[in-house]
């Protein structure tokens, strides 16, 4: 079930985020249904926002610090949804963007800055129906420039800042109602650790907890708090370290996700592999070492839902063949061994659909190898092959 954030007004076709990001890996168009208007406007591909505002890095000890706002680069981090599905994503500027100064002006101006560089990037295309959240003062709340943002994607995040500028409630109130009438959302603190922003509370369409901080019984009574008093809002959970910490705020009734428990690497050694996982990885390894393709079809033969998948990709209007391809050779030799590899290894990667966070996780691998692949433009046709499958698998 979609959550509110979702536009459900747009009648145009719509195709899946990850769906057009395969098409784009194999330089193919994604189809639209026949049925679909011709003139349908469809939404630019994750590789273009990915270069726009590229995932978010944990800073490390070599991250060079500048003395201001730092290069004004955007970065985003993942959202999450109840089904472990990418909902938004929070957009920040870059990891080296310090503050020296905690003075209302300069988080003024890191404000302007991150809403220009959205609004320069045209985020509200690369989003579709995806969620973007940006963080800014309270004070700048009636800021002309909020309104350079998508409302049907934008939700604003309002942040406290302890000085003797705040806004009061009063005005709080006022310039939050009427960024909601234009179309905005508003989100807001824990109500519980800034008092400042309970009145805002029966206004506001979000509110975010520090998912790591609470007890289960502090995290309990927070979550029937909110709910009792607005009960359609979004609550975010952030900086969840962990699955364990994402199960406990999924069964209070959190609605959306954040933190790098998204791609953490869980313990591996009771984990089962499927036949079709061996089989994938066996199929890998004899393309890799360059194997007979008699070899190759064997290996096929063996596992009869890997054949059928083949038969019905090459067999797809996105490769517009004329004539029905029904063997495993013709299919292999009209493919060709490097897109072969490649559509073994997005396969190898979605395998186990029914894992927690498959979806969010392969996305995430598909513009990492896709990134990688890029920026090797200068190298052989193989060598590019490689990287982008390291990065895939990485």
């Amino acid at each position: 079930m979609r959550h509110a954030f979702y536009n459900h007004g747009n009648d145009k076709p719509e195709i899946p985020m990850l769906t057009r990001l395969i098409h784009q890996l194999f330089n193919r168009p994604p189809s639209v249904k026949k049925e679909d208007s011709p003139d349908a406007d469809v939404p630019a591909s994750t590789e273009a926002l990915d270069q726009q505002a590229p995932l978010r890095q944990e800073p490390t000890p070599e991250t060079p610090v500048d003395s201001g706002l730092g290069a004004t680069i955007l970065c985003r981090e993942a959202i999450l949804d109840r089904q472990q599905k990418i909902a938004g994503y929070q957009f920040m500027l870059q990891e080296t963007a310090h503050f020296h100064s905690r003075s209302r002006r300069i988080f003024h101006l890191y404000a302007e800055v991150l809403i220009r560089q959205l609004a320069r990037a045209n985020i509200g295309q690369l989003l579709d129906n995806r969620i973007a959240l940006v963080e800014i003062p309270d004070s700048f709340l009636d800021s002309p420039q909020l309104t350079q943002l998508p409302p049907d994607n934008t939700i604003f995040i309002l942040s406290p800042i302890a000085d003797e500028h705040a806004p009061s409630e009063e005005t709080l109130l006022e310039q939050a109602r009427a960024l909601r009438a234009r179309g905005y959302r508003v989100g807001i603190p824990d109500p519980l650790e800034n008092p400042a922003y309970k009145c805002l509370l029966p206004e506001v369409d979000l509110v975010f907890l520090q998912g790591n901080h609470f007890s289960i019984e502090q995290g309990i009574g927070l979550v029937r708090n909110i709910l009792k008093t607005k009960p359609h809002t979004l609550l975010l959970a952030r900086d969840l370290p962990g699955i364990e910490d994402f199960n406990f705020c999924l069964k209070i009734g959190v609605t959306l996700f954040q933190g790098a428990f998204i791609t953490r690497r869980e313990q591996w050694q009771e984990r089962n592999l499927g036949p079709d996982f061996a089989r994938l990885s066996m199929l890998l390894n004899k393309l890799r070492e360059d194997a007979d393709t008699r070899e190759i079809v064997a290996l096929f033969k063996q596992d009869a839902a890997i054949t059928l998948r083949l038969l019905r990709y090459i067999n797809s209007a996105a490769n517009g063949l004329r004539e029905h391809v029904t063997s495993i050779e013709h299919a292999i030799a009209l493919l060709g061994r490097a897109p072969l590899r490649r559509w073994l290894a997005l396969l190898l990667c979605a395998s186990n659909r029914d894992q927690p966070r498959a979806a969010a996780v392969l996305e995430t691998a598909l513009i990492r190898a896709r990134a990688m692949e890029l920026i090797s433009a200068s190298k052989t046709s193989a060598e590019r092959e490689s990287i982008f499958l390291t990065g895939l698998l990485s």
